[in-house]
C-alpha cells in the first residue's frame, strides 16, 4: 500500500467509526480517534471528536437518531439517493454485498452494505475499490454533506472530511448534485423486501 493509500485508509477508517451510533464502544475510543484526527491533520474530524467529548452521551444518541433516522436528506444509506424505494436499489444492494464478499468482507445480518460507515470501512481495507464506490455515490454524498451543513449538524464535519478525500466536483457531478437536490430520489415503492427491511428505510421528516 502506498503512503497516499495508507493515509486515505486511516481517514476512511476514522470517518467510518465516527459515523456509527455514539454508544459506549465509540465513546470509549475517543483518545484513539483524537490521535487519528491529529495525525491526519484533519481539522473537521478533530472538531467532531471534540464535540463527542463535550456532549452528554444521552444527548449524542438523541441527536444521532433525530438527524439520521428522521430526515430523508440526511440518510446514511447511499443507494437511497440514487435509486430511492425502487427495484434498482435492491439490485444495487446485492451488487455491493457481492463486491464485499469477493474482497473477503462479510457483513452481519443486521448490516446493510450501503450504509456510509460500512462503505468507508470497506474503503479503508480496499482503498482502490473503496474510492471507486465513493465516487459512484458522489452525488448522494454531497447532498448528505450539504443537508447536514444546512441543519447545522456536528456530523457535517465528518462529511466535510469524507468529501476532502475525493477529487473536487466537476461540471457533470455538480449538475448531478443539483438535480438530486431539486428532484430527490425515485419513489417507486416496490421491489425491496428481500434486501431492505422497512426498519432500515429512511423515515419522513418528524416521523417517530
Amino acid at each position: 500500500m502506498t503512503a497516499g493509500h495508507a493515509r486515505l485508509s486511516r481517514a476512511w477508517q476514522t470517518q467510518s467509526l465516527l459515523l456509527g451510533y455514539p454508544d459506549e464502544h465509540l465513546l470509549g475510543r475517543l483518545d484513539l480517534l483524537t490521535q487519528a484526527a491529529t495525525s491526519l491533520g484533519d481539522a473537521p474530524l478533530a472538531r467532531f471528536v471534540g464535540h463527542l467529548r463535550a456532549t452528554p452521551p444521552a444527548q449524542l444518541a438523541a441527536d444521532y437518531v433525530a438527524t439520521f433516522d428522521h430526515r430523508k436528506r440526511c440518510c446514511l444509506f447511499l443507494t437511497y439517493y440514487a435509486h430511492g424505494d425502487t427495484r434498482k436499489r435492491g439490485m444495487a444492494l446485492l451488487q455491493l454485498k457481492q463486491t464485499y464478499a469477493a474482497a473477503g468482507l462479510h457483513l452481519v445480518d443486521d448490516e446493510l452494505p450501503d450504509h456510509l460507515a460500512v462503505v468507508l470501512e470497506f474503503a479503508a481495507a480496499q482503498p482502490g475499490q473503496g474510492r471507486t464506490l465513493l465516487l459512484e455515490h458522489r452525488a448522494g454524498l454531497e447532498l448528505l454533506r450539504l443537508a447536514l451543513r444546512d441543519a447545522r449538524s456536528p456530523w457535517a464535519d465528518v462529511l466535510e472530511s469524507v468529501s476532502a478525500t475525493l477529487p473536487p466536483l466537476i461540471g457533470d457531478q455538480r449538475q448531478a448534485v443539483a438535480k438530486l437536490a431539486a428532484e430527490g430520489p425515485p419513489a417507486e415503492q416496490v421491489g425491496l423486501a428481500p434486501f431492505a427491511p422497512p426498519e432500515y428505510m429512511p423515515q419522513t421528516e418528524g416521523a417517530r
